[in-house]
């Protein structure tokens, strides 16, 4: 049978029509009555269930209080922050005499997270890499990964005589490679604020220096992305990814741009699923010209023996 406490009271059955068939909702910490629907308690704690520890040491670090630590952010999101709302732990409204005193710890906290140099350093450009990483939509994942790199390349000091920018656009390329989230050189580019040779080169640098083992990208990479940006069928992209394998086993992925070869492989998959897409259309998605994708579709065409009704 639900417990809980409302003041010092336990509560064992609805007040309002004597139910004993009460409703815990975690998602909105309420105590609910199934049967009438009255809110008994709009601020239930989930205690949740008891972490096997054998002494206090093992308790203390198993405890699940406040936000996780993050590496997007300077500080890894363990400093305290004061709300910008001026009201207290409670909701009630903070009195006016009291907010300009509010006001000037809420200024002075704000200068003291940011102590030196470094810090000033990751904060600016963490802040850059979540700004990137949201205008490409990029997952959790891939951010947490490109603020390691960051700050492993800080700490070699591999940024000096670099822009913040491109180091940040080098390590989003990099961790968009080691998470299986592949996107072109062109595309980082297009959200960050430096061209597509600077990155090029300080990616090439900072997986040097860094030895990061990072493999080539592979065109299959590509076909479901594309795929979802033409708005093809699950057939299509089906289809596409057989083209692709029976083009890697005879080699004719080898040594040309996989982006381009998917787009040509899309582009044989439209047509032969009666979905057809023009190169035009495929090349804007894929980020190639027109005559890439004709070169690779005449090749996968003849090589693999694929017949198309034009």
């Amino acid at each position: 049978m639900p417990k809980t406490r409302e003041g010092t009271e336990e509560i064992e059955a609805c007040p309002e029509c004597g139910s004993h068939h009460l409703v815990r909702d975690y998602e909105r910490g309420e105590l609910l009555c199934e049967d009438c629907g009255l809110v008994l308690d709009d601020q239930f704690i989930d205690q949740g269930p008891e972490w096997r520890a054998f002494d206090v040491e093992q308790g203390e670090k198993r405890a699940r209080t406040g936000a996780p630590m993050t590496y997007t952010i300077h500080d890894k999101g363990l400093s305290t922050e004061i709300s910008w709302k001026n009201k207290d732990s409670y909701g009630k409204s903070i009195p006016t005499r009291n907010r300009a005193q509010l006001y000037r710890l809420r200024k002075w906290q704000r200068r003291i997270r940011v102590s030196n140099a470094t810090e000033r350093n990751l904060a600016f450009a963490l802040s850059e890499l979540d700004r990137m990483a949201s205008a490409m939509g990029l997952p959790r994942n891939v951010r947490e990964t490109a603020a390691m790199i960051y700050r492993k390349a800080v700490n070699k000091n591999l940024i000096r005589g670099r822009s913040i920018e491109g180091v940040v656009a080098a390590s989003l390329y990099a961790a968009c490679r080691q998470c299986g989230v592949p996107r072109t050189l062109d595309e980082v580019a297009g959200s960050s604020r430096v061209g597509r040779k600077e990155i090029g080169r300080t990616y090439r640098f900072m997986t040097r220096e860094l030895k990061l083992k990072l493999m080539p990208t592979k065109p299959q990479d590509y076909v479901q992305r594309f795929c979802s940006e033409l708005k093809l069928s699950g057939e299509v992209q089906s289809k596409a990814a057989e083209i692709l394998k029976d083009a890697s086993e005879k080699e004719l992925t080898s040594g040309r741009g996989p982006t381009g070869v998917a787009a040509a492989a899309i582009y044989i998959s439209s047509i032969l699923c009666n979905e057809r897409r023009t190169q035009r259309e495929v090349a804007d998605v894929a980020g190639v010209t027109e005559v890439t994708i004709r070169n690779r579709y005449k090749e996968l065409t003849e090589k693999l023996g694929i017949e198309i009704a034009l």
